[in-house]
């Protein structure tokens, strides 16, 4: 019986228990799947004119500006996050007490306060002195969500990028010192380029969350896609209720396909680098060149005598 290093390959029973837990649990979904469908269409959410008021222009109106908002609000975020997390990974390593206890405190801080009460809390500082942040304009739902969603996503990014730049090899950065580099010469030429690029799919991976965060911004009544879908569904009566429901499911839909779409990239960067050459190529042995004049015969003493030319010979 083959085995493998993790874990004893299973027997026949085991095997055989293995397809009935498969076959019981594929069961349960397919049950679970059946029974919504079945209660959707009781309480009449399966109805044709129900799913209808997609065809109406006004209802894909709402929809495509509340994902435009979101996006907008997204691009903002997630570069300005990828800005600080670089920021904050770099000032964590300092060799600076101030600046490396200062980086730490705010990491800590913004990691473990949930999103949630720092978007809204943002959003009232920005409403209570919209006066004196004349920077801000009216749209301080929009600045309070991007403001929140960089300090939340910012920490986040800086602890994927100091691991990445810890999991450089010591070697190469005393290397670097011996050749006379100075620190920010290292920082920038050699620890952040290998640490973007080894952790670039976890960096991905986390502007998914924050695409997925952008939706906490109805609770400051900013019109991005989750927002302006409940708007529109509670402002639409079929058959005597509210197509929560529907809406529900389309824009779920909508954000599943998002995120899919950024994992792809994420995946996509990730099978890239491992495929990448990288380091130096090593050359292809030549034939050894040969002297002039290193394989001549001569005639010796003793018979002929490989050597140079120039050599003098027995006469």
């Amino acid at each position: 019986m083959s085995s493998s290093v993790l874990y004893d390959a299973p027997g026949p029973r085991a095997r055989l228990r293995n397809r009935l837990y498969t076959v019981l649990g594929s069961l349960a979904v397919l049950g679970l799947i059946v029974f919504a469908v079945y209660r959707l269409h009781a309480k009449g959410q399966l109805e044709p004119e129900v799913w209808d008021i997609f065809n109406n222009a006004g209802v894909r109106t709402n929809l495509r500006d509340g994902l435009l908002t979101t996006l907008k609000v997204f691009a903002v975020a997630g570069a300005l996050s990828l800005v600080l997390g670089l920021l904050l990974a770099v000032a964590r390593l300092s060799e600076h007490k101030p600046v490396r206890w200062f980086a730490t405190g705010f990491i800590e801080i913004f990691r473990a306060v949930p999103l949630l009460i720092t978007i809204y809390a943002l959003w009232v500082l920005f409403l209570t002195y919209k006066n004196d942040l004349g920077v801000l304009g009216t749209d301080t739902g929009f600045w309070g969500l991007v403001v929140g969603l960089t300090i939340y996503n910012g920490s986040v990014q800086a602890e994927v990028l100091r691991a990445g730049i810890n999991a450089v090899p010591k070697g190469q950065v005393e290397a670097a010192y011996a050749l006379g580099l100075r620190k920010y010469q290292v920082m920038t030429t050699l620890l952040v380029p290998q640490a973007v690029r080894s952790m670039m799919p976890t960096m991905i991976s986390q502007l998914v969350v924050t695409l997925k965060d952008t939706s906490l911004g109805y609770i400051i009544l900013y019109p991005e896609l989750l927002y302006a879908a409940r708007t529109m569904a509670g402002n639409i009566i079929v058959n005597g209720e509210n197509p929560f429901t529907a809406v529900t499911i389309v824009v779920g839909a909508i954000y599943i396909a998002m995120c899919l779409a950024l994992s792809s990239l994420a995946s996509w960067i990730e099978r890239r680098g491992r495929r990448a050459k990288t380091g130096v190529v090593v050359a292809a042995a030549a034939e050894p060149a040969e002297q002039p004049g290193v394989l001549d015969v001569t005639e010796g003493p003793l018979g002929p005598v490989e050597g140079d030319e120039n050599r003098p010979t027995a006469k």
